[in-house]
């Protein structure tokens, strides 16, 4: 008389990552992790995002000095909003991948892997070098505040660390919510630029408030090319990003629009200041991205795209900010 063998029940790939990360069968010695180099710390802060910080202070600076002048320059003030813009950017990126990490995200990654959720660098560890640079930002705010004497800023200071905390940090980050792109927009965009242009000049004026939609729309294209690559890991890990909602194709379609929007914008200001039609040539950069997103089916061609985002980016504000300046 034969027995029934109980059956073997499948995994789940879930459930694979996670034996796997165990050490591949209970009771096997766990697998030894290398410590993160010094050259997985400077990937950790994914400076390819650099760009997005810098380009809203270079159309900040431009508009003001159409405020203030050609007789009136404040380079200390330029480089405080500069050293805000960077150190908070920095900042949510570590922030981004300690919480991630910490929450288990990050084993459904298919993209190159982070500090935290590698196991290469303790989360504790991760956690304090994003506290630096927020730290960082918020001293160098700080001494702008005493130089400008706007103390009202403070309070704009604080609601951008916490915007970049709160991203996928806390109980409810707002990035899980497909709110991503409407933060990124404001501080990356709205807050980055016209506060710049506030801090050197006293005043906000239609320049920086049309460059401010220019940098805060590029920022939202790069946002969403990371996050089409990520749709489906971001779907198992229950991350629900705008791509996400939206779904691969119209994703894909919205990506164009943020990116090619401002190039009206730009088209509308060259009317006023004509060397602003040099930003024109990072159509370069923009269009190959365009394409590549529509039609990409590996994650490596959608990190392609989001560099020349970037580098998108870039172009438009230093042709912006030299049509403002000259």
């Amino acid at each position: 008389m034969s027995q029934n063998k109980p059956r073997m029940q499948r995994m789940t790939p879930a459930q694979q990552r996670a034996r796997n990360s165990k050490g591949g069968r209970p009771g096997a010695p766990k697998a030894k992790v290398k410590p993160a180099t010094a050259s997985d710390w400077i990937a950790g802060a994914r400076l390819r995002t650099l760009p997005l910080a810098i380009a809203p202070v270079i159309i900040g600076v431009g508009a003001a000095k159409i405020v203030d002048g050609a007789g009136v320059w404040h380079p200390i003030r330029a480089l405080l909003c500069l050293a805000v813009a960077v150190c908070l950017q920095i900042g949510v990126n570590y922030a981004n991948d300690y919480s991630d990490g910490v929450r288990g995200t990050d084993q459904y990654r298919v993209g190159p892997s982070r500090l935290t959720g590698s196991g290469r660098a303790a989360p504790r560890r991760v956690l304090t070098v994003a506290l630096v640079f927020f730290a960082l930002g918020a001293l160098a705010g700080l001494v702008l505040v005493l130089l400008t004497q706007h103390w009202w800023v403070l309070l704009v200071g604080a609601a951008a660390i916490a915007a970049a905390w709160f991203y996928t940090g806390g109980k409810r980050p707002y990035g899980y919510y497909g709110l991503g792109e409407v933060f990124v927009f404001l501080f990356f965009g709205v807050v980055a630029t016209a506060g710049t242009t506030y801090m050197l000049s006293g005043t906000v004026n239609q320049e920086a408030w049309y460059g401010s939609v220019v940098a805060g729309l590029i920022a939202c294209a790069v946002l969403m090319v990371n996050n089409i690559r990520d749709i489906q890991p971001d779907k198992a890990a229950g991350k629900r990003t705008l791509a996400v909602l939206l779904g691969n194709v119209a994703s894909r379609i919205v990506f164009c629009v943020f990116l090619l929007v401002p190039f009206g914008i730009l088209a509308l200001l060259a009317l006023f200041y004509p060397i602003a039609w040099l930003g024109f040539f990072a159509l370069l950069a923009a269009l190959p991205a365009c394409v590549i997103t529509l039609f990409a089916k590996t994650p490596r061609e959608l990190v392609t795209a989001l560099q020349l985002t970037s580098l998108t980016g870039l172009l438009v504000a230093i042709a912006l900010g030299a049509a403002f300046v000259f």
